[in-house]
């Protein structure tokens, strides 16, 4: 029987390849990468190394942005057919109407979006940074896109701003509804509930703590409480119960699983490797102006 994470492990020395992972990755995915993390992080990450295949385990916007990043390097995505639906709630055309509605007003946009999307903005954000890359444009409006409950979390930090939303939303993390908040602080009254700033407004005004997917990590691995609840994807509880054993994770909803994601298999990275597939291609008249946009956030954060 062919042992797939050794054979992964050979054909990684072979190409000179690197295998990233984000945090929501099945266990055995997570296992066998290089690098585990958010989205953008895992791009800059493959941008400053020295390999000449990427192997991005995650869904199509996030092999994109390698891509965008490492225009010179083979990315591959495991499987072909793993998506977003926020990214897919919004196209390019649709960036052109908002900017015609609104002239003047920058967009921002969530990194969680296509190629084509990112084309069309000015700068781009993440959960962790969007609120300061907010605030740093000397523009009262800003037109900020594709997630409407990021964008609602955004504006309530910046009062000051006049946000213009595009109401996307994560399927996943919209789930979660203030009865299930309710309902676990009612089973575990003794534990901190962290969430993600793309559940809903109204789930985020009932947490503790409200943070990215790393800052969520971040702050379950330091803080003092050894019971916490975890409001963003079931895939972070991989890393934490390894980081933190002495510590006990509850998940907020059992339905904060995403579909898209759990798709990857180590046979689908195995596949990726020896057949280099699926490869992905950015057309430099969208991957230009994407990429200003991104390197533009780096400038600001």
């Amino acid at each position: 029987m062919v042992n797939l994470k050794q054979e992964i492990e050979k054909l990684k020395r072979e190409r000179n390849a690197l295998v990233l992972a984000h945090n929501y990755q099945l266990d055995e995915v997570q296992e066998v990468a290089d690098y585990i993390g958010d989205s953008f992080y895992l791009s800059k990450i493959a941008a400053n190394l020295d390999c000449e295949t990427i192997v991005f385990s995650g869904v199509r916007f996030m092999a994109e942005t390698a891509k965008i990043l490492s225009p010179d390097k083979t990315v591959l995505l495991p499987e072909s057919d793993a998506g977003c639906p926020l990214a897919d709630t919004i196209t390019g055309g649709d960036v052109r109407a908002l900017k015609r509605q609104h002239p003047g007003a920058p967009v921002v946009c969530y990194v969680n979006s296509s190629a084509e999307v990112k084309a069309e903005t000015d700068i781009c954000c993440t959960s962790s940074n969007a609120v300061k890359v907010v605030a740093s444009l000397p523009e009262k409006k800003v037109i900020f896109v594709p997630d409407g409950h990021l964008g609602d979390y955004v504006a309530k930090q910046l009062p000051e701003k006049e946000l213009v939303l595009w109401h996307g939303a994560c399927v996943t993390h919209a789930k979660v509804r203030p009865g299930d908040v309710a309902q676990i602080r009612a089973d575990y009254p003794h534990a901190k509930i962290l969430v993600h700033p793309e559940c809903a407004p109204d789930v985020v005004a009932m947490a503790d703590f409200t943070g990215s997917t790393a800052e969520i990590i971040r702050y379950a691995e330091q803080s003092q409480e050894k019971s916490l609840i975890i409001g963003t994807e079931v895939g972070v509880l991989c890393n934490l119960r390894a980081s933190r054993p002495d510590k006990h994770f509850f998940l907020l909803h059992p339905g904060l699983v995403c579909p898209n994601m759990k798709k990857t298999r180590l046979q689908s990275v195995h596949a990726a490797l020896l057949h280099n597939q699926h490869q992905i291609e950015v057309d430099e008249a969208l991957a230009g102006p994407a990429r200003r946009a991104l390197i533009r956030m780096l400038e600001v954060v």
